[in-house]
């Protein structure tokens, strides 16, 4: 593959603290020394849905993810380039990703065709066809100007199985050199490759020692949290992280409900993106401490708590589960807003208190007890048991 410098000079990571796998650090972005682990939200559109940026910044979201597929439909790379790039056109000074429209091969797949030179879209918006390559995925995500870009990759879903997974594996690696060739600004933002393979543990394994020889800044685990079994799941992500470096930034891709975040860190991974906060937020439900709290149940309509007493977000600092259930059974939008919020904070906040448990030398401490609220009864799913083992956590019994 084609040579690139030792280090990038647009990201340094800086890990301050381990426990086994996990890792406690920052990564130092052109716009935000971000703080990990790091669980990153959705915007899709250039927000996050029902919020304004100045609300992620509330909530201390310190990555926010935007869309590539989307903004080069709306506005598109040149409109966003006339207005000096993303952060400019959200007014957010903090770091964002763009991801590199790739997933939409497996969202919109009635819509998409992939072929070596790249993936063939219809468009969403008015019906034409696009032709999104490496080149292209790159030349746009230049435009936007976030501080991590990624690759374009050949994404199948990760329920299939054949002949397909793997040719979609070495095609991703060919699209690496391809978005490396392309990649016109190195000096202000980190292009990260994309580990591919299926569930097929060899395959995985093959994919990141190809992606470390070509010394990119960071790594992605893609195509996991789509439907596979997480017993599957977890033992794809130990053994990349196995296998990545350990000077470099992990991501695993669309991974957001809380157990499978807990999990991931202790396997060592730092940043996570999922939007399903914001998705759960809309059918009225909270993610809290023991779980999930559906607001819009009756019982809820005289109830003068707030959503979690042991949450300091704006929303459970000054309204009661009353008042969000009245807004979130009528027309509107302000109970969604106000549970989005609430939901992106308590997911960015529990990355905080993992990370600190790191710093504090009690990490295993604190995914006991994170389990224990979670499964009271003690009855832990055995894909949980199983992967705190391999990571050196006994669960309390």
């Amino acid at each position: 593959p084609p040579e690139t410098p030792a280090a990038s000079p647009a990201l340094r990571f800086e890990v301050h603290a381990r426990s086994g796998k996990a890792r406690a650090s920052t990564i130092h972005l052109p716009h935000h020394s971000a703080i990990a682990p790091v669980f990153m939200p959705v915007g899709t559109q250039a927000t996050v849905k029902g919020l304004h940026p100045a609300q992620l910044r509330d909530a201390d979201a310190q990555i926010c993810l935007a869309n590539t597929y989307h903004l080069a439909l709306r506005p598109g790379g040149d409109v966003l380039e006339k207005l000096g790039g993303v952060h400019n056109f959200m007014q957010w000074d903090r770091a964002m990703l763009t991801d590199s429209g790739g997933f939409q091969m497996v969202s919109l797949v009635n819509f998409s065709e992939v072929t070596e030179e790249g993936v063939r879209f219809q468009s969403v918006v008015d019906g034409s066809e696009i032709l999104l390559t490496p080149e292209k995925s790159i030349q746009i995500q230049n435009q936007i100007g976030a501080d991590i870009i990624m690759a374009l990759d050949d994404v199948v879903s990760s329920t299939t199985t054949g002949p397909r997974v793997e040719a979609a594996m070495h095609r991703t690696l060919r699209w690496i050199d391809r978005c490396n060739a392309a990649h016109a600004r190195k000096s202000t933002q980190n292009l990260f490759g994309i580990v591919q393979g299926g569930l097929d543990i060899e395959l995985r394994k093959y994919c990141v020692r190809e992606l470390v020889r070509r010394d990119l800044p960071g790594y992605a685990v893609g195509g996991l949290s789509g439907g596979e079994k997480k017993d599957v799941f977890w033992r794809v992500v130990d053994v990349c992280t196995d296998e990545l470096p350990e000077d470099k930034p992990r991501y695993c891709m669309g991974v957001g409900y809380p157990v499978d975040l807990v999990v991931c860190v202790a396997l060592g991974v730092d940043m996570f993106d999922c939007v399903y906060p914001a998705r759960t937020a809309r059918f009225g439900t909270a993610i809290v401490n023991s779980g999930l709290l559906k607001v819009r149940n009756a019982e809820m309509a005289k109830d003068f708590r707030p959503i979690d007493e042991e949450c300091e977000c704006y929303v459970c600092k000054n309204y009661t589960r009353a008042y969000i259930h009245m807004q979130t059974s009528r027309e509107g939008t302000v109970g969604g807003q106000l549970l989005t919020l609430h939901n992106v904070y308590h997911l960015v906040n529990l990355m905080k208190r993992a990370r600190q448990a790191i710093l504090d030398g009690r990490f295993p401490k604190f995914v006991q007890n994170f389990m224990l609220k979670q499964f009271p009864d003690k009855q832990y799913p055995q894909w949980v048991s199983d992967a705190l083992t391999k990571a050196g956590i006994a669960l309390l019994r």
